[in-house]
C-alpha cells in the first residue's frame, strides 16, 4: 500500500499549480477519498491541503528569490488567482513577503518532498480485533472544539475537567455494551483535515438506551469496526495511548489494505489504574472490507 501512496505523491509533483483531485489521488493509491484523506494526514502530520501549500510555497519561494518572472506570474503558476492572495500565503509560510524576499534574499522555509516507507523499530507486534456491531447510540455530553495535530488539545482538557463527576457517572450507567464505560469520541471532522478546523468531541457512553434530559445522543449506524487494544505501565503511560493511533495508521492500515477508514466516530476507551499511572485503553476506528 506504501508504493501506492508514494505514486499519489509523485502525482501531486508532476503538476503543483494545477489544482488537486483528490479523488484522483484515492484512485492511485486504490482506495476511497475518505481513507486516503485520514491516511495522510495521519502519516504526514498534517492535511493533505496544508502540504500541498507548502510544496507550492517551497518551489514559489525559489522562483521568487532566483528567478526573473514577475511575481504575478510566480503567484498564478503555484494557482494562487492574484498577488495579495499569494503574498498572504508566502508570508505565512516564510515570515517575509515575496517582494521583500526577492529584494533581500531573505532566509526562507522549505516543505521537503514527503515519501513514505516502513521503518521497523521493534519486535513487538500490533495488536487488533475485528468486531462487528449492530446499530447503537452514543450518549453523554458534546463539546465543539478544534483540531489539533501537535500537543495538548486545550479546548478538550477544559471540556472533560468541567464535566460534573455526577453527570460522568450518570453517563458511566448508561454503558450496556462494547465499548464499555465512559469513552471519548470525535465526530463530524472537517473533511480537509484542517488544523483548527472544528470537530464534535463527546464523553458518552455505547448505549442501547434513550438520552436522558440534559445529554444528547449519536445515532451510529451498524458496521465493522478494528479494535487496537493496549495494557501499559507506569513507564510508558500515557504516551502508549498516543502510539495507538500512530500505529494503527503507520503500521496497521498499510499491512491491511483489505480494510479502509470510512465516516463515522472513533471511540478511545481508556481505564485508569491505581493513581493514574497506567492504563488500559481501546481505540475503536470504524472501517470496511474492500472488495
Amino acid at each position: 500500500m506504501l508504493d501506492r501512496l508514494n505514486r499519489a505523491l509523485e502525482m501531486i509533483e508532476e503538476d503543483l499549480g494545477a489544482p488537486v483531485d483528490v479523488a484522483e489521488l484515492a484512485r492511485a493509491a486504490l482506495t476511497s477519498e475518505y481513507h486516503f484523506r485520514r491516511l495522510f494526514s495521519a502519516l504526514a502530520g498534517m492535511p493533505l491541503s496544508e502540504y500541498v501549500r507548502r510544496r507550492r510555497l517551497t518551489l514559489a519561494g525559489t522562483e521568487v528569490v532566483d528567478g526573473d518572472d514577475g511575481l504575478l506570474d510566480v503567484a498564478v503558476r503555484y494557482g494562487y488567482g492574484s498577488a495579495e492572495a499569494f503574498a498572504r500565503a508566502f508570508r505565512a509560510m516564510h515570515g517575509v513577503g515575496p517582494g521583500e524576499a526577492r529584494r533581500t534574499g531573505a532566509v526562507l522555509t522549505s516543505q521537503p518532498r514527503m515519501t513514505f516507507r516502513l521503518t521497523i523499530e521493534g519486535s513487538s507486534a500490533v495488536r487488533y480485533r475485528i468486531v462487528e456491531k449492530e446499530a447503537f447510540r452514543l450518549v453523554g455530553v458534546r463539546a465543539r472544539v478544534p483540531l489539533v495535530y501537535e500537543g495538548e488539545n486545550a479546548a478538550i482538557t477544559a471540556f472533560v475537567r468541567g464535566i460534573d463527576p455526577a453527570t460522568t457517572e450518570e453517563i458511566g450507567r448508561l454503558s450496556d455494551q462494547e465499548p464499555r464505560g465512559v469513552v471519548s469520541v470525535t465526530d463530524d471532522v472537517d473533511a480537509q483535515r484542517r488544523e483548527g478546523s472544528e470537530l464534535d468531541y463527546y464523553r458518552a457512553a455505547a448505549t442501547s438506551a434513550a438520552v436522558p434530559e440534559g445529554m444528547e445522543g449519536l445515532e451510529v449506524a451498524a458496521g465493522t469496526w478494528v479494535v487496537f487494544p493496549s495494557e501499559e505501565g507506569p513507564e510508558t503511560f500515557p504516551e502508549s495511548l498516543q502510539r495507538l493511533w500512530a500505529d494503527a495508521f503507520a503500521q496497521w492500515f498499510p499491512a491491511h489494505p483489505a480494510y479502509r477508514m470510512v465516516e463515522g466516530p472513533s471511540m478511545l476507551r481508556v481505564e485508569y489504574g491505581e493513581g493514574a499511572s497506567s492504563a488500559e485503553a481501546e481505540l475503536w476506528l470504524p472501517v470496511e472490507r474492500v472488495q
